[in-house]
């Protein structure tokens, strides 16, 4: 008898754990991984302007709109570093974003937050690393983003468009905001700039899924205006973007 009420707690623990409310996952309007590099040519200047441009976007008035108008009125964002092979990190882990408060928290984490790496430059290592944090997350979405924010080219070993096409199966988008080096700034020997310049490279290797987009930021300024357009066009499923940050 005690092995027959044993074997039945231990069948009804099974259903609980299987069962659709004990796996339920909270929804959201948009699943959002910022994924920023911080490989060796990442000096501190463009350091500091990724960090500030992506904390200052998340909580511009226009950006809280757009994620306070959807089905949910909130998304979920999970903030990535990521340098060479082996280099990545959840600096930020998955955060529910709803309004004003929500986002100024992120916001001064982000800002707050030491950096993570100093490394090679594995594009594609960050991309399988966001698409393990959407795999993992505690909320659910149709729509699920990986941006990618950088400014080189892979020489990571596995290549990027296996990542890529990897996560695009999977039904995630990529987006792309190439970050350009003034020459006289850049520690890049020249021979490691791809052919047709990084913007082409990220367009053709990097970005994929329906909608998917490259931007491109060449200084303070334009960086900031460009996460910005990128965020709300993300955010409100909005049609492929013209966009020029100039």
């Amino acid at each position: 008898m005690r092995a027959v009420k044993l074997a039945i707690a231990l069948l009804c623990a099974a259903l609980i754990h299987l069962s659709p409310k004990a796996e339920a996952r909270e929804p959201v309007d948009l699943l959002l991984v910022l994924a920023a590099d911080v490989s060796r040519s990442v000096n501190a200047a463009k350091f500091q302007l990724q960090r500030e441009g992506m904390a200052a976007a998340i909580t511009d008035p226009a950006v809280l709109d757009a994620i306070t108008s959807g089905t949910h009125k909130r998304i979920a964002v999970c903030f990535v570093e990521w340098a060479g092979d082996g280099q990545q990190s959840a600096v930020i882990d998955w955060t529910l974003i709803d309004g004003p408060e929500t986002a100024r928290d992120f916001a001064g984490r982000m800002v707050e937050m030491p950096r993570a790496f100093l490394g090679r430059t594995s594009i594609s290592g960050g991309i399988d690393f966001s698409v393990a944090q959407i795999e993992n997350a505690p909320y659910t979405s149709k729509r699920r983003v990986i941006d990618v924010s950088g400014d080189g080219d892979n020489n990571g070993r596995r290549p990027v468009t296996e990542s890529r096409d990897e996560a695009v199966s999977k039904g995630i988008v990529i987006n792309g905001l190439v970050i350009l080096t003034p020459i006289e700034e850049s520690i890049r020997p020249a021979h490691t700039n791809p052919p047709g310049g990084l913007e082409k490279y990220f367009q053709d290797n990097v970005i994929g899924g329906p909608g998917a987009f490259t931007i491109v930021a060449d200084g303070h300024k334009s960086f900031g205006k460009a996460i910005k357009a990128k965020l709300i066009a993300e955010i409100a499923s909005l049609p492929v973007p013209q966009l020029a940050a100039k």
